[in-house]
């Protein structure tokens, strides 16, 4: 006799096994979406903040200048801290997109510290070369148009490299010269001091954000001035070893950059005719 046959019952599924049956195909959709939009939030969060502090620093130069110039102006400083960006990509180094200050130019940071002082010199240096050629670039295109606003576009972006490559820290010139000989500091500290000394007694202290930010340099200056004449630890003595091809090498380079910055400056001075500087 053949044994009855059952059906085998199924238990009705719980709250939790019909909510998982119906938010899975959403969380793996937005999981999906997630991954793709990642990389976009991280180039678009920092884009945002560069875009931000820039046009910041626009409306404000166009306040005191007008839209013109602010935008000339702007786009030099654009692609000075464009130039350290590429450098410092060359050589490895992570580094964020330039934020912009108003009055007092714009800066990038570095997501991990140079090396050596050889590396540090290249990223210095990156700034102040891409930032020369945008500076010839506006003066090209006064001769290709004739308007006057590239010609002193061009003077204040050959102004700006140039005291940009003062050989003192902060700036540009400093993190340079580090690699030729960082006794050199002592001689940007000799061109700043007393050019802030007459400033001050021509114009008095608070005269003009330009004074205010040589004070700035001055004082952030002085630790590292004073640190040449204290004993040096092992790994700042590894720090500033560079072979005598760099020290050439980076001799070569800044003392051209600074010549011809020069250069371009005085004949972009005697094309406007504006006398002495």
């Amino acid at each position: 006799m053949p044994e009855p046959t059952t059906e085998p019952t199924t238990e009705p599924a719980t709250l939790r096994q019909r909510l998982r049956r119906l938010f899975a195909p959403l969380l793996v959709g937005f999981a999906t979406i997630g991954k793709w939009l990642l990389p976009v939030v991280k180039i678009g969060v920092p884009l945002l903040k560069m875009s931000g502090f820039m046009f910041l620093s626009l409306f404000l130069y166009a306040k005191a200048f007008g839209w013109p110039f602010a935008v000339g102006f702007v786009a030099l400083i654009f692609v000075h801290e464009m130039g350290h960006v590429i450098a410092a990509r060359l050589v490895g180094l992570k580094v964020s997109l330039p934020y912009f200050i108003p009055f007092a130019g714009a800066l990038i940071m570095l997501k991990e510290s140079p090396r050596n002082a050889w590396i540090e010199a290249i990223i210095g240096i990156g700034g102040p070369i891409l930032g020369s050629l945008g500076a010839l670039g506006a003066v090209v295109c006064y001769f290709l148009t004739g308007k006057e606003l590239f010609l002193g576009l061009g003077y204040v972006g050959f102004l700006i490299n140039l005291f940009n490559l003062v050989p003192i820290v902060p700036l540009d010139g400093g993190r340079i010269v580090a690699a030729i000989s960082p006794f050199l500091w002592l001689v940007g500290l000799a061109i700043l001091g007393p050019y802030l000394v007459l400033r001050v007694i021509h114009g008095g202290l608070i005269n003009s954000a330009v004074t205010l930010v040589i004070v700035l340099i001055v004082l952030s200056s002085i630790p590292r001035v004073l640190g040449l004449f204290r004993k040096r630890t092992p790994r700042q003595m590894r720090y500033f070893e560079c072979t005598p091809t760099q020290r050439v090498v980076m001799g070569l380079l800044y003392f051209s950059l600074v010549g011809s910055l020069y250069a371009g400056l005085t004949g972009v001075k005697h094309l406007i005719g504006t006398g002495s500087f």
